[in-house]
């Protein structure tokens, strides 16, 4: 008997009609013989509706009890969805019953609105299994340790469920969206790129930090941590379709020494538009100069993605990076009133109109010359690179976003992303 973690995005729940089909979904896996543990997000629209009306009543001050609050809201989303799902198992002849992440419970730490798994106690959940029932845990929440409700930020449903997943060493996690699986790039601005049968934990993880968007970062980072065995799969394939067809479709995330990995140099083309470009101009270069820019966005918990500094001229330097596009304003303006007058640097600049194009393949590690390949492609086109940044499986370019769409066409087509795997 397996055990199997399934978790259903807030489009499959999106209506009574929609949350019956997952409970018809969810009572095959069941009577095949599996033990099912059940991840609900909460019905599309409900938490964007529920921080709205936060955001009508908010304080000018918005201080930790506020944000407190806000997750006491936010969490019962989650809730309302997780029982309307275990109705819908009752309905289909199954036991089942619903927990929210406190009854469990996962534990968190306290950082409201974007906590942090800590762990998570299965013994309430494995005597519901034992005892023959569905159990359905609420995604996206937990309890800190005084006893506050806590959510896990956006897309927390997916680090919810891979979570749960490794506590009870399922056997597999499968994470139903409205795609039916791991795509070679945004199927959107490439038609004809092809979903992959398998992709690696450490290419997922460089894809979604990249900017695809198909899997929450952290719920990636926990499976590569914990050994869990992931597939993406659509929720809008029948419920009756076969299981074992069902089984073995979407894009299995697995390690890279399995054998069955399609070999290709590079698997697949990121790209992201939040991004933004500052630079500092006239830097004194001495010793320190990165640590007194960057150690200053860091205290104000603003995230630096690529940094590069120029050449030491006449004893200046120009040191630039980039930040999310919500960080942007929040920088320049740190910057501007506390950095540069520190330093005496000459001017901030800064550049909203710029985007992140990516490449990633762990075959990159044994093959020279897939960057330079990336370079010529971009410059054949008439694309001008801003910045560069590479890892051992990755190079991220930074382009003018006028030309992204463009650069990714470009490189799927010149690293043979749109032919068969064979």
């Amino acid at each position: 008997m397996s055990l199997i973690v399934h978790k259903y995005g807030g489009t499959s729940m999106g209506s009574t009609e929609r949350i019956s089909n997952v409970a018809k979904r969810v009572a095959k896996w069941a009577r095949a013989g599996h033990q099912m543990v059940v991840v609900p997000s909460a019905m599309s629209g409900e938490t964007n509706r529920l921080l709205a009306l936060a955001k009508e009543l908010a304080p000018a001050n918005l201080t930790e009890a506020y944000f407190r609050e806000l997750d006491m809201l936010a969490a019962t989303g989650e809730q309302a969805s997780s029982a309307l799902l275990a109705i819908a198992l009752q309905a289909q002849g199954l036991e089942s019953v619903s927990y929210a992440g406190w009854q469990v419970p996962i534990r968190t730490n306290s950082a409201y609105t974007k906590a942090r798994i800590e762990s998570i106690d299965d013994a309430r959940v494995r005597a519901d299994l034992d005892a023959g029932r569905v159990v359905i845990v609420t995604g996206f929440q937990g309890l800190d340790e005084q006893g506050n409700i806590t959510t896990l930020g956006r897309g927390g449903s997916d680090t919810s469920a891979v979570a749960v997943a490794a506590a009870m060493k399922a056997d597999e996690c499968l994470i139903y969206t409205d795609v039916d699986g791991v795509y070679t790039t945004d199927p959107r601005v490439v038609p004809e790129a092809r979903r992959l049968h398998t992709v690696s934990f450490e290419e997922m993880l460089e894809m979604a930090s990249m900017g695809s968007k198909v899997l929450q970062i952290r719920s990636v980072e926990f499976a590569g941590k914990y050994k869990v065995k992931l597939r993406v799969l659509s929720s809008f394939t029948p419920w009756d379709i076969d299981i074992v067809e069902e089984a073995k479709s979407g894009t299995l995330i697995t390690f890279e020494e399995d054998e069955n990995m399609e070999q290709a140099i590079v698997s697949g083309i990121a790209f992201t538009r939040d991004e933004t470009k500052i630079a500092v101009l006239g830097v004194p270069d001495k010793p320190g100069i990165a640590y007194q820019i960057l150690g200053a966005v860091a205290d104000a918990n603003i995230e630096v993605d690529v940094i590069i500094q120029n050449i030491s001229k006449d004893g200046k330097t120009d040191f630039s990076f980039t930040v999310n596009h919500s960080d942007y304003a929040k920088t320049m303006d740190l910057l501007k009133t506390v950095v540069v007058p520190k330093l005496g640097a000459q001017e901030v600049v800064g550049d909203t109109r710029i985007c992140k194009v990516s490449i990633v393949g762990i075959g990159m590690r044994s093959h020279v010359g897939v960057a330079a390949t990336m370079f010529r492609v971009l410059s054949e086109e008439g694309i001008n690179i801003q910045m560069i940044s590479t890892s051992e499986i990755k190079t991220s370019v930074v382009i003018d976003e006028k030309y992204m769409e463009l650069a990714v066409r470009a490189l799927h087509r010149a690293f043979g992303l749109d032919q068969p795997a064979g």
